[in-house]
Order: structure tokens, then sequence, then C-alpha cells
């Protein structure tokens, strides 16, 4: 048996859209990457994303962008990869996916990158595809432009707390407020705001394949405790189900106890496992 690795193009995006789809919730980030380029009659070629072929077919795939996201690797096919990678020198801020398959390239990758900055081995991958049993808080809403102002600080905060680095450093200011904009523009973004206050906050960070992800979900400390959370969630699940996709997905790490309650009391069941490498 031969294999080779090369960029994919017009020719195998069938094939990879078939892996894709086989595993929607897993598969949602890569999914909402490919859906909107297929539909462009000039794009021929995928260049950021690596094919493993055995025998002439596609077996596994690597999405390398900000983010390196494994398709369907295999063993075998992992190695390959790492190679390609360590050559390349590192261009990413994250390597994210199924546990395994995250661990395994990167046991093999750190004697070349370096030490990461952290490493997230335990993040279940929760999903839910109907409406949740608790009743939703009816003064959660979707986000308008003109909420732009008092979102973005609570937008920030979330970031910073959940990576660890401030999303506006290094003069990515504009750029930050530039993308929140977007979500809010394309109704990816939901809200509660009490006299002014943001008191919820959640967005979609992708759609595709039929599963929307929900991320960047924040209660204001100053309301923490005080059963704000579930219902709030149930809020957002209604709309994700009703309005985007057939199923609402998300992932958390294992330490945030409080995130998993609320999620589970909203009625989310874990489904999968991802891990993250952080850089």
């Amino acid at each position: 048996m031969s294999y080779d690795i090369r960029a994919l193009d017009g020719r195998h995006i069938t094939r990879l859209l078939e892996m894709v789809h086989a595993e929607p919730i897993r598969n949602c980030y890569v999914a909402s990457r490919l859906d909107g380029r297929t539909k462009s009659f000039l794009r021929n070629s995928y260049s950021d994303v690596l094919g493993y072929f055995e025998d002439g077919i596609l077996v596994s795939a690597l999405l390398c962008g900000a983010n390196v996201v494994p398709i369907c690797s295999t063993a075998e096919s992992r190695v390959a990869f790492t190679q390609v990678l360590a050559r390349q020198g590192r261009r990413c801020s994250s390597i994210v996916g199924p546990v395994d398959e995250v661990l395994d390239l990167w046991t093999t990758l750190e004697p070349h990158w370096g030490k990461a900055r952290e490493i997230r081995r335990n993040q279940p991958v929760m999903a839910m595809s109907q409406r949740s049993k608790v009743i939703p808080d009816d003064q959660v809403r979707y986000s308008t432009p003109a909420d732009l102002d008092v979102v973005l600080p609570a937008c920030i905060d979330m970031f910073t707390n959940e990576v660890g680095i401030s999303p506006v450093a290094f003069g990515a200011a504009t750029l930050y407020r530039n993308r929140i904009a977007d979500i809010i523009a394309s109704r990816h973004s939901f809200v509660r705001i009490d006299n002014g206050v943001v008191v919820f906050k959640a967005e979609i960070g992708s759609v595709g394949a039929g599963v929307a992800q929900v991320q960047g979900v924040w209660v204001n400390p100053q309301f923490r405790g005080q059963g704000i959370s579930v219902p709030a969630m149930a809020a957002v699940t209604k709309f994700v189900l009703d309005d985007i996709a057939g199923t609402a997905s998300l992932y958390v790490n294992d330490f945030n106890t409080a995130a998993l309650a609320t999620y589970r009391a909203t009625g989310y069941e874990q489904v999968d496992t991802f891990a993250t490498v952080l850089f």
C-alpha cells in the first residue's frame, strides 16, 4: 500500500464532505469552513486542507489554519501529518479536535514545536436536538447592532478568562470589535441586558452539517449564583433549534464544573470528548 499527502482541490471535496458529514457534531467547525466555500464555482483549491491518501483514496484530512483540526485521522495519517507540520513549523494558535487524535498529534509534534502554553486534555462535547424542558428566560434575545458597545466588554472578559489571552491584545482591538459586530449582524449572538448591563450572553461560533456550536457562554459575575444560566441556555437552545440548526452543540473544559452543571440541567448530554493544545 502506498500513501501520499497533498493539498485538496475540487476533485476531492465530495469525499471530504462525506467524511465530515458522517460525524457532524465532531466536525461542525470544519463543515462551517467548507460549506460556504464549496458554493463558489471559482474555488478549486483547498490549500489549507491537507489530505492523506492511501492508494489514491482520501482517508484522512487536516485543516491547517488558525486552528489545526484533524478529520478522521488514523494512526498512520497522524504520523504523516506531523512530519509535514514539523517541517513547516508552528503557524497556528491551537490544535483542537477529538481527544485521542489531538493528543497523539501533539506527542509527536512537541519536540519540534516546543512546549504548549496549555493543554486541555478532557473537554466534554455536549449536544441536544430538542428544546429544553426548562422554561426559557424570555429576557434572552438576539443581540442587535445597537448592543455592540455593551456586549463587547462582556465578550472580551469571557474570552480572556477562557483562553488566557485578551482578544484585543497586540493591537487587535479593531479586528475583534469587527468580529463581534459580524457575529451580531449574522444573528449568531444572544444577550440578556438589564438596565443597560449585560447579565448573560452567548454566541454561535460555527454552523455546519446541520449543527450549531454554541460558544462564549457568560454570566456577569455580579449575577452569578442567582439561577440565571440554565433558563438562559434553554432560551439560546430554543433559538438555535428553531432558527439555525437541527442540533445545538458545545464543548466545555472538564474543570468548569459550574458550566457542566448548567448544560446538563438544560438538557445537554455528552456525545464526544475533545482536547485542545493552546499556544
